[in-house]
């Protein structure tokens, strides 16, 4: 298991760079001049030079990726475009709050969608089970952004329940959790009735309905550990998903994380605060998924990890 992590880490290595590459290449592609941004309105041509040459955006492209990429080794991503503060400084900040959020959505998409999906899996075609593929269906099929904006406007606008937007509260965590984590759920529900599904089927419960086991043992204990191997991946997937789902929820809830951050970076063409966040959330992306590996191996011993 360990030599199977070392390895796995070793493999981030080149998907990383890559990762960084591409936001590199699409952010020189992106129209607009840092240097004239920063040297403001009027500013002659020749001030706009002399910031160019400060920032280093003069010399050519391989250079500056390269030279980005030792310096981020070292842990430092350079210095914000806008206010001249360190980007990881400015995304340590923020990440707490993205992280916060997304454990939040992951919690409901997995509580929701497996009690959802077992239940319709034990009660196949029943009104139950009919019910739940219809609301998933939906859950999957709405925009996270437009189903925000509608438990804004019927739970905090009319009802007066939650806050409209801001964070710092459970009761601002409880909207945005929902809105990001709905879909995923929806997912979930369905992944988990397909797998509960073909588990249900197989001998080993025949056998445990032959001896007499009550139907939740055979279900919960039985039934549901071989079942969940699918589901993990699907889960996994939906982590990355939130990750970059923040980016909406959090413009549309006024939040303060690293998904908003890197839309402000976006819109002021920050070259190195959109790097520098984009590639924190791939690392956190990466180990999410090493992580699905290592349960894979847990809840079935039978995989290989060669």
């Amino acid at each position: 298991m360990l030599l199977f992590i070392i390895r796995r880490i070793l493999q981030t290595i080149p998907v990383l760079l890559g990762v960084s590459l591409v936001v590199f290449l699409i952010m020189q592609m992106v129209p607009g001049d840092p240097a004239t941004l920063l040297a403001g309105e009027g500013a002659t041509k020749q001030t706009i030079e002399m910031v160019r040459h400060e920032l280093g955006l003069d010399r050519p492209i391989i250079y500056q990726y390269f030279d980005y990429v030792f310096h981020a080794i070292q842990g430092d991503f350079g210095e914000s475009l806008r206010n001249n503060r360190p980007v990881l400084d400015e995304i340590m900040i923020r990440l707490p709050i993205t992280l916060q959020l997304a454990l939040a959505s992951i919690l409901i998409t997995v509580v929701l969608g497996m009690i959802a999906g077992i239940i319709s899996a034990t009660k196949q075609y029943s009104m139950a089970d009919i019910s739940i593929m219809i609301i998933a269906l939906l859950g999957i099929s709405l925009p996270s952004f437009w189903f925000g904006l509608m438990l804004i406007y019927f739970f905090s606008v009319n009802l007066h329940i939650f806050p409209v937007a801001g964070w710092g509260t459970i009761q601002h965590m409880i909207l945005p959790a929902i809105t990001l984590g709905a879909g995923g759920a929806a997912i979930v529900a369905r992944m988990t009735r397909s797998s509960m599904l073909e588990v249900v089927r197989q001998d080993y419960i025949r056998t445990a309905r032959a001896k007499g086991l009550k139907e939740h043992i055979i279900i919960y204990k039985h039934g549901l550990k071989n079942a969940l191997i699918p589901v993990i991946t699907v889960v996994g997937l939906q982590f990355g998903a939130l990750l970059g789902g923040t980016v909406l929820t959090e413009s549309v809830f006024a939040i303060n994380g690293l998904g908003r951050l890197i839309v402000d970076a976006i819109r002021t063409r920050d070259l190195p605060m959109v790097q520098g966040g984009v590639l924190i959330a791939s690392v956190i992306f990466v180990f999410m998924n090493l992580a699905v590996d290592v349960l894979y191996r847990y809840f079935n011993k039978r995989i290989d990890l060669n």
